[in-house]
């Protein structure tokens, strides 16, 4: 059987589906520049493909009346960032799937890199789950894990990509043969919300351990990074690790330059890390200036030569 769907998020996914057999009656793509659109429209034809950004206020009618006209078997979606009111749900025959990229429910919510990382977790992975009008509460559908290692937020979203596809696919496939995958209710009392990094989620406690700290790196890694003032230079830290070798006198929350080859070391609780990369902002000029560990070792040992601690903000 073929499924008749209505989908919700990036061109890709919607693409796929299609090549797949699956018949997609429109396809809602979601707000964000993404590659893949122009493919979408060649394949299903321009009428049937609506812009989330272009109908701006328009956009609830516009997909109310698509929905009305040709009511789809399933609804689809593939990150999609809003929420999908009950009324439409409620007009397709199966309801609907999504795909979010953790281990539901555990880091519900926008962020669940950010979350997986800054957790500790050992592994995080793709869960497909029933569509609600609530954020990422519905049954559990399939899932898959993979570790989460050394990764930073950008390189594990990328690593979730390929699962989350072909999870989302195989669901698909399940309901068009007539035998979708049961569906388990989630344990309520396990759940985390991961929202967006905002306050001291911005920040790390030099008093932390190194392990501790690194986690922030990469969770905050590479956007939007961790702000640092060094004696009034202001940096963006993007990459770090364990420093072998520090100066012993740096008290948590001193910056030295130090080491062959020289990095800027900066003081931990029980170590120090040392900057593998940061970018620095021109406001005047309204540009960045990525450095790599020697490049930015350079440039602070300049800056605290005019100084005389190198105590952080």
């Amino acid at each position: 059987m073929t499924l008749r769907l209505a989908y919700f998020g990036l061109p890709l996914a919607a693409y796929l589906l299609a090549r797949d057999g699956q018949d997609v009656g429109f396809a809602v793509l979601a707000p964000v520049d993404a590659p893949g659109r122009r493919r979408l429209e060649r394949l299903l034809g321009s009428s049937r493909v609506l812009d989330a950004r272009e109908l701006g206020a328009g956009l609830d009618a516009a997909v109310t009346r698509a929905l009305e006209l040709e009511p789809p078997d399933l609804i689809v979606s593939w990150f999609w960032t809003r929420r999908l009111p009950a009324a439409w749900l409620a007009r397709a025959r199966f309801g609907g799937i999504g795909a979010h990229p953790s281990l539901l429910p555990r880091h519900r919510g926008p962020n669940p890199y950010f979350g997986a990382i800054d957790a500790g977790d050992a592994e995080t992975g793709v869960t497909i789950h029933r569509l609600t009008p609530e954020y990422d509460e519905g049954d559990i559908v399939l899932t898959r894990s993979i570790a989460v290692g050394e990764r930073d937020s950008w390189q594990l979203a990328r690593a979730l990509d390929r699962p989350s596809l072909a999870l989302l696919r195989e669901a698909t496939r399940a309901f068009a043969s007539g035998r979708p995958p049961l569906a388990v209710p989630q344990r309520a009392e396990l759940a985390t919300w991961a929202p967006e990094p905002n306050g001291d989620a911005l920040r790390v406690a030099w008093s932390w351990p190194t392990e501790r700290v690194l986690r922030r790196v990469r969770a905050l890694a590479p956007v939007p990074g961790l702000e640092l003032d060094i004696e009034g230079l202001e940096v963006v830290v993007t990459r770090a690790s364990r420093a072998l070798d520090y100066p012993s006198a740096l008290e948590p929350g001193e910056a030295a330059v130090y080491g062959d080859p020289s990095a800027v070391i900066l003081r931990t609780g029980d170590g120090a890390i040392a900057v593998e990369r940061a970018v620095l902002e021109d406001e005047g000029a309204e540009t960045e200036t990525a450095l790599g560990r020697r490049e930015f070792a350079a440039v602070v040992k300049r800056h605290l030569a005019r100084r005389d601690t190198g105590r952080l903000g």
